[in-house]
């Protein structure tokens, strides 16, 4: 194995598939492994009752539209500080870190003291029922009560990728979701505590994940550092984070309101209805987290390759990208759509969760090919401080086309509109996808 002299000529000396591949994997067992235990918690829950099953997915998008500050802060600075570095801006690196870390921190804190007053109008808006909503309470509020330290998490762990050590980032999150599936057992089972188990298992690993994901930083292992006297509260630097990480807000926060969605177009046909969507949504993000995991190992490629002007590096790392998401996408959604019946059965054994949620999952496993160029098209944009064009394109594929194709279809198609609204949104925004990246590279000098 060839040893480089820092991590500055480790990024910009290694070839380029080698890297990505090693800045993927981490990223890629970290999210697995967290969609494991999503899928985990979905099934221990789903002991409790269909009720219970179908409050799962309202927490799901709930804990989206926390996420989504995290990942503003995490993926606007990561953006950043990768070009700050490849650049050899080291202190302006540390600076867009430790801001970004305080800020997403202190508006943690902000929505969740919101969240709390609003609580119950939240759930009903989050498309709950009155048979779901008692459970989706106990279990958010758990959620709310660690919120500052879940985004923070998500800010951390995003600083730590773009700055190409996705290693310690995959130790953090794993290290969350272990705790949190052995702790579903001892609050849920053990000890009997039913979903208010499932609510405390979550906050005490987001707390000990977030620990984790600091030590780094503190034991000389990142080329950022975080320290108080690094924050800047300067309008333009923030306002320059957040407009970065705007694109990473409308994807998590449309994915989110399109959950919401589809939670209450779906809550039309009952409880089981519910509870076969937010299945067809866990199982679905386990394979959509490999095709994010591998855009994210093109990530810190492109924003180092970007600062340091080699764009041969930038246009074969796009390239490498898509085509390994494809590949992974083939082989993925080629075994989910074969088994469906089998994994949708672990996480529900109800015939009427299965009829709704089989179709939609198998029409999803088929319209993933079309997403890693679509991906890595916004992630390209974005890393290269595109700001406009990566929200568009976010917005597009997340809410513009995925909206009103649900609202429509699930109007004059049923329950089968609601199935074909999300894999027809990836397909009408595939096109599109292809013209901005051609553009792109055709601009480039």
């Amino acid at each position: 194995m060839i040893k480089y002299a820092d991590q500055y000529d480790k990024m910009m000396l290694t070839p380029v598939p080698q890297l990505i591949v090693s800045l993927s994997i981490p990223t890629v067992i970290s999210m697995t492994v967290s969609n494991l235990y999503n899928v985990v918690d979905t099934a221990f829950v789903g002991r409790l009752g269909t009720s219970a099953s179908g409050a799962v997915g309202i927490v799901f998008g709930f804990m989206s539209i926390i996420q989504a500050i995290g990942f503003t802060f995490g993926q606007g600075s990561g953006s950043i500080i990768s070009r700050k570095l490849g650049d050899k801006n080291n202190d302006r690196a540390s600076e867009v870190a430790s801001t970004a870390f305080a800020f997403s921190f202190a508006t943690a804190v902000v929505a969740a003291l919101i969240c709390f007053i609003f609580i119950d109008s939240i759930i009903m808006r989050l498309g709950s029922t009155v048979t779901i909503a008692p459970y989706a309470r106990t279990y958010i509020l758990f959620i709310l009560a660690t919120a500052p330290f879940m985004v923070s998490s998500f800010t951390i762990n995003n600083i730590l990728r773009y700055e190409g050590k996705a290693f310690f980032g995959m130790i953090g999150l794993l290290s969350g979701a272990v705790l949190n599936i052995i702790g579903d057992v001892i609050f849920m089972f053990v000890l009997n505590m039913g979903i208010a188990g499932a609510g405390l298992s979550t906050a005490l690993s987001q707390v000990i994940s977030f620990v984790i994901l600091l030590r780094p930083f503190f034991s000389g292992q990142t080329q950022c550092r975080l320290s108080i006297k690094n924050i800047n509260p300067d309008a333009d630097l923030v306002g320059d984070i957040v407009a970065t990480g705007f694109p990473s807000l409308l994807r998590q926060g449309l994915g989110s309101v399109t959950t919401i969605i589809l939670n209450t177009e779906a809550a039309v046909y009952g409880d089981a209805a519910v509870a076969g969507m937010s299945i067809v949504s866990r199982l679905f993000f386990f394979i959509f987290s490999v095709a994010i995991g591998v855009g994210q190992g093109f990530q810190p490629v492109c924003g180092f390759s970007y600062g340091a002007r080699r764009y041969d590096r930038l246009k074969e790392g796009f390239k490498f990208s898509v085509a390994l998401g494809e590949v992974l996408m083939v082989i993925l959604g080629a075994v989910l759509f074969i088994k469906a019946p089998f994994f949708i059965s672990l996480l529900r054994d109800d015939p009427d969760v299965l009829n709704v949620a089989l179709r939609a999952l198998r029409l999803q496993c088929v319209a993933v090919l079309f997403l890693p160029l679509c991906m890595n098209t916004e992630m390209l944009m974005q890393c290269t401080g595109k700001k406009v064009v990566a929200s568009s394109l976010s917005a597009l594929r997340n809410g513009i086309v995925f909206i009103p194709l649900l609202l429509i279809l699930a109007r004059v198609r049923g329950i089968a509109g609601i199935q074909e609204a999300q894999p027809l949104s990836y397909v009408i925004s595939f096109p599109i996808g292809v013209y901005f990246a051609y553009r792109f590279f055709k601009d480039l000098k």
